[in-house]
C-alpha cells in the first residue's frame, strides 16, 4: 500500500480514481507498488541455501530453487494477483478491508457473512506485524552490504539501519510528496542494476534460462528431496512478498499500469536477477561456493561498484519501507471509518493529494516495534524466520475472499471456478504450511502481533455495536420530542448542530442540554456521519436533508470509506437547512459517553475494559470531524453495555 498517487488528485475523476496516461502510471507504480518484492533479491535467494533449513547449493537444488522461484511468481503474483484478485475491485479501490467491504455489501444479513468478516479483518490485522517486520527486514539486508565494502562496517550494521529506520519514521509527519516524486525514478535504475548484475553471470551460463523456466526442475527437486523441499518453500515464498501491495495500490494506479509495469519491467529484472545469483554460484561450484551462498546479492556486485550498489539498495529499502507504512496509514484510517476502530488523530499532508495522510499514533507504535525487532533479532538471516508468514496468511485469507466474490458476486459456474480455487488454494497452503515450520524460530511474532490486533479490532466493532443498541433503546421517537419540546421550550438566536451516531431518535446531547440549559436554538440541525462501504461518495450524494418542523432538521452527510471528514466544509454546501451556515452563530453538541460495569455484560469483562480503555483514548469527535474548537459543546453520559 503505498501513499503517493492517491485520489484526490489534480486530474482525477469526480470518483477520485486518477486518469493519467498509461505510461506516467506504470512509471509511477515501479516507484511505490513494487518496492518490497523487488528488495527480495537482496535475501530470497540467500535465505533458501544457508537459513536455519539450509540445503546443499548444487546443480539440482540451484535449478529446482529458480524454477520454483520462476514459478511462484508466475503463480501467485501473476495469475492470482495481478490476473484475478485485481478484477475484485471495490470502484476501483483494492485490499482486503475494501474487498471486505464489497463482499459485506452483496451479503449483507446472510448467515455466513460474518466468519468472511473475521476473515478479513484477521488479514488487516496480519499486515499491521508486516509492516512492522518489513523495514526491519530490508533496511537491515540492505546495511549488511557495508560489510563487504570494508569489514570495519560490521559493528555498526545494527546502528546504521536503526539511524535510517528512525529517521524514515521521523519524517513521515512532512508527507511523502516531495520524497514520492524520486521514488519512480530511484526504482527504474535499481530494477536496472538488478538486470544488469543478472545478466553478467547469466551471459556466462546462458543455459540457466531455460532451466528455470523448466517446471520439471521444480517438480525434480520435490521428488528426490521431499520433505526437505517443502521445508525450502518457506525461503522461496520470500521472493513473492509484497504480490498483495499490488492489490492494495490498485486504487492509485489502477490495475492495467501496475500489470504492464510488472509483466514488462520489474519481472524480467527480478528473474535476471535470481538466475545471475544461481549462475555465479554454478560457475564457482569447484570453488568457494559456500561463501558465496552466505549473501549471493552482494558477492554478485563487482568490488568497483558495490558502494553505489549498497547506497542504490538502502534506497531502495527505504522505498520499500516508505511504502508499507504509508499503507499501515491508509488501512488505518479505513478501519476507523468502516468501525473496526476508534477514532484516530488523521493529519493531511497534502492539500491536492486525500490519500496522503499521516497518523501519528499508527507512526510512534510502528517505529517502537521496528526498533525492538531489529534489536531482538539482529541481522535480516534472523529475522527472516519472523518474515513471511504474515504475509502468506494475507494470501490464503485473499484467495478464502475471492472464492466468496466468484460464487457470489460474479456468479461463475462450479466448473470455471474450483479449477481455479484449487490451484491458488495449493499454492497457498503449502506456503503457509511451510512458514509455519518457522513459528518456533521467530515465526511466532508476527502471529502474535495479529493476534492482539485482531482482538483490539473485534472488541471495538463489537463494543461500538453493543453501545448504539443500548443507547438506541432509550432513544425518543423525533416527532414526539419535536412536538413537546418546541412549543414549552425557550428559543434562541443560533444555530445548534448536535452530533448522533443514529439516523433515528432524539440526540443524547439534545436531551442534556435541554434538561440543563432548558433552551432551543432557532435552528437545530440532527447530524449523522455515515461511511458507505464504497470507496468514494460522489459530490451529489453527500448530503441528505430531511425537515422535521419547528426549525428541527436532520442531516445526513455520506462518506466513503477512503475519504476524509470535514464536517464544517460539508456544512458550507448544505444551504437548503434553513439558510447558510456561520461558523460564528453556530454551536456543536457532542456526547462523550463513559461506559459502566452491566449486571448483564454483553462481552467478557475483560473485553469491556479493553474497549473502555480504547474509548477513552481516542481522537475526540472535535478533531476528528475537524469542529472549531471554540463552538463545541460535550455533555457527558453513562451507557452500560
Amino acid at each position: 500500500m503505498g501513499s503517493a498517487g492517491s485520489a484526490g488528485q489534480d486530474g482525477a475523476s469526480p470518483d477520485g480514481h486518477r486518469r493519467d496516461g498509461m505510461a506516467k502510471l506504470a512509471f509511477g507504480a515501479i516507484g511505490v507498488v513494487f518496492g518490497d518484492i523487488g528488495t527480495s533479491p537482496l535475501y530470497a535467494f540467500r535465505q533458501t541455501f544457508a537459513g536455519p533449513h539450509s540445503i546443499a547449493a548444487d546443480q539440482l537444488h540451484i535449478y529446482g530453487v529458480l524454477s520454483l522461484v520462476f514459478w511462484s511468481m508466475m503463480l501467485v503474483v501473476t495469475f492470482q494477483y495481478v490476473m484475478t484478485i485485481m478484477k475484485a475491485d471495490n470502484k476501483g479501490e483494492g485490499g482486503s478491508l475494501a474487498l471486505l467491504a464489497l463482499i459485506s455489501r452483496e451479503s449483507s444479513g446472510k448467515r455466513w457473512s460474518w466468519p468472511i468478516v473475521l476473515l478479513g479483518v484477521f488479514a488487516t490485522a496480519l499486515f499491521y506485524g508486516d509492516s512492522m517486520i518489513t523495514p526491519a527486514m530490508s533496511v537491515l539486508s540492505a546495511t549488511e552490504g557495508l560489510s563487504y565494502v570494508h569489514e570495519g562496517f560490521q559493528p555498526y550494521i545494527v546502528p546504521i539501519a536503526l539511524v535510517i529506520l528512525i529517521g524514515l519514521f521521523a519524517i513521515q509527519s512532512r508527507g511523502t510528496a516531495r520524497v514520492g516524486a524520486m521514488f519512480g525514478p530511484v526504482m527504474l535504475v535499481y530494477f536496472l542494476t538488478l538486470a544488469v548484475l543478472g545478466l553478467i553471470h547469466v551471459v556466462d551460463h546462458p543455459g540457466i534460462i531455460l532451466e528455470t523456466l523448466n517446471p520439471l526442475n521444480a517438480l525434480r527437486f520435490f521428488i528426490t528431496d521431499g520433505f526437505t523441499a517443502f521445508i525450502a518453500l518457506g525461503s522461496v515464498v520470500l521472493a513473492v512478498t509484497g504480490a498483495e501491495a499490488l492489490y492494495a495500490d490498485m486504487g492509485h494506479f489502477g490495475r492495467g499500469p501496475i500489470g504492464v509495469s510488472w509483466l514488462c519491467f520489474v519481472l524480467p529484472a527480478l528473474m535476471l536477477n535470481y538466475m545471475g545469483q544461481g549462475a555465479m554460484i554454478l560457475a564457482a561450484e569447484m570453488g568457494p561456493t559456500q561463501q558465496l551462498i552466505t549473501d549471493p546479492f552482494f558477492l554478485m556486485v563487482p568490488e568497483g561498484w558495490r558502494i553505489p550498489i549498497v547506497v542504490l539498495a538502502m534506497l531502495a529499502t527505504v522505498i520499500a519501507s516508505q511504502a508499507v507504512i504509508s499503507g499501515a496509514f491508509s488501512l488505518t484510517q479505513q478501519a476507523i471509518q468502516l468501525g473496526f476502530m476508534p477514532r484516530l488523530r488523521v493529519d493531511h499532508t497534502s492539500a491536492s493529494a486525500a490519500g496522503q495522510i499521516y497518523i501519528p499514533m499508527v507512526n510512534w507504535f510502528l517505529m517502537t516495534m521496528v526498533i525492538i525487532l531489529v534489536l531482538f533479532f539482529g541481522s535480516s538471516s534472523n529475522l527472516a524466520a519472523a518474515y513471511g508468514i504474515a504475509v502468506t496468511g494475507a494470501m490464503f485469507i485473499d484467495t478464502c475472499l475471492l472464492s466468496v466474490v466468484l460464487f457470489t458476486l460474479w456468479k461463475w459456474p462450479a466448473w470455471k471456478a474450483l479449477p481455479v480455487l484449487a490451484v491458488f488454494f495449493i499454492v497457498d497452503i503449502a506456503y503457509f504450511s511451510a512458514n509455519l515450520i518457522k513459528v518456533p524460530d521467530g515465526g511466532w511474532v508476527p502471529l502474535a502481533i495479529g493476534l492482539i490486533i485482531f482482538t483490539m479490532l473485534t472488541t471495538w466493532s463489537r463494543g461500538r455495536k453493543l453501545m448504539q443498541q443500548t443507547m438506541a433503546e432509550g432513544a425518543m421517537p423525533i416527532p414526539i420530542f419535536v412536538q413537546s419540546a418546541a412549543s414549552s421550550a425557550t428559543r434562541v438566536p443560533g444555530t445548534a448542530v448536535f452530533m448522533t451516531s443514529s439516523s433515528d431518535g432524539v440526540p443524547h446531547a439534545l436531551l442534556h442540554n435541554l434538561k440543563h440549559n432548558k433552551v432551543l436554538h432557532e435552528r437545530i440541525i440532527l447530524l449523522t456521519i455515515k461511511i458507505a462501504d464504497v470507496p468514494y461518495v460522489e459530490e451529489a450524494k453527500l448530503c441528505a436533508l430531511e425537515d422535521l418542523g419547528q426549525g428541527f432538521h436532520r442531516l445526513v452527510l455520506h462518506y466513503g470509506f477512503m475519504q476524509p471528514v470535514d464536517v464544517p466544509e460539508a456544512l458550507k454546501r448544505a444551504t437548503a437547512c434553513g439558510g447558510e451556515f456561520r461558523m460564528i452563530e453556530t454551536s456543536f453538541f457532542l456526547s462523550r459517553q463513559t461506559l459502566i460495569a452491566s449486571n448483564k455484560p454483553g462481552m467478557p469483562i475483560w473485553r469491556e475494559k479493553l474497549f473502555a480503555w480504547m474509548l477513552r483514548n481516542s481522537e475526540s469527535a472535535m478533531e476528528y470531524f475537524r469542529l472549531p474548537t471554540n463552538r463545541v459543546v460535550e455533555l457527558g453520559s453513562q451507557v452500560a453495555i
